[in-house]
């Protein structure tokens, strides 16, 4: 799993530097035509060439200009991290659909085993289920010479370290949940000062260069707000499916107990 969140991060950072790379040659183009346009006496009649050509662009093309409005440094950082919170993402999204169990399937299975092989039949039946039912379940079977308590006390200890690593690197996901807007604040900060600083140096407060440079300074804050909603999506689909897993767990323990109880009584 480390290996391929590892795979999808590299894969990651490599599409966004070859985007911003070319982003930067259009935002280049893109500027040399405005200036052109701008020292030409018909003004209105740019304008509204400039406002057609915006109009025929493709999202991707328009997503590009934004990013390079926005501030190449900190709209960066945003991709950064929902990059990285995607990784992790499907890393979890595997791992969890992996850890799904059909627990009803897995009981009987183990029930059955018991009655015809006894308990060693029964963990090889745990040793050939994946996920952590089929764990909890071989720890309390491997223990069962000892006692329904012990049983019962190795289920419970042996869930909590499932559960664990059901949970794992979900702060990582919250950590960027958070830092997205975090980062967009930042930049949209910056870039108000920095349109304030414009406004000192034209001497006049024109409001087409304030429109212009708030306008700017809020793409920031647009991106890392769209970076923490899809995280967000994500992260409290993990939360659901956790919650439901760890629910069979325990229903499963239960069961597995009274089976194992019943178990002793025909001996």
């Amino acid at each position: 799993m480390k290996k391929l969140l590892a795979l999808f991060a590299v894969i990651g950072v490599l599409t966004f530097a070859s985007n911003v790379t070319k982003a930067q040659d259009g935002s280049a183009s893109i500027d040399t035509t405005v200036s052109q346009t701008v020292d030409q006496p018909a003004a209105t009649t740019a304008t509204a060439d400039d406002e057609a050509k915006i109009e025929g662009q493709s999202f991707h093309q328009v997503l590009k200009q934004k990013f390079i409005e926005g501030g190449a440094g900190f709209m960066a950082t945003v991709v950064l991290c929902l990059i990285f919170g995607l990784a992790i993402s499907v890393e979890r999204i595997l791992y969890l659909n992996f850890s799904t169990t059909n627990t009803k399937k897995l009981l009987a299975n183990v029930e059955e085993a018991l009655n015809q092989g006894g308990v060693e039949a029964a963990k090889e039946v745990c040793r050939n289920t994946r996920g952590p039912v089929a764990s909890i379940f071989y720890q309390g079977l491997d223990r069962h010479d000892e006692g329904i308590e012990m049983v019962e006390k190795s289920v419970v200890a042996y869930g909590g370290v499932q559960a664990g690593l059901l949970e794992k690197n979900l702060s990582w996901i919250a950590l960027f949940i958070a830092l997205g807007p975090m980062l967009g604040f930042l930049g949209t900060v910056i870039g108000m000062v920095a349109a304030f600083d414009a406004i000192k140096v034209a001497g006049d407060i024109s409001p087409a260069l304030v429109a212009g440079g708030i306008s700017v300074a809020l793409i920031t804050t647009i991106g890392g707000l769209i970076v923490a909603m899809i995280l967000q999506v994500f992260y409290n689909y993990f939360v659901s499916k956790i919650d439901s897993i760890i629910n069979d767990m325990e229903d499963a323990s239960i069961s597995l107990i009274d089976i194992l109880y019943k178990y002793n009584l025909k001996k």
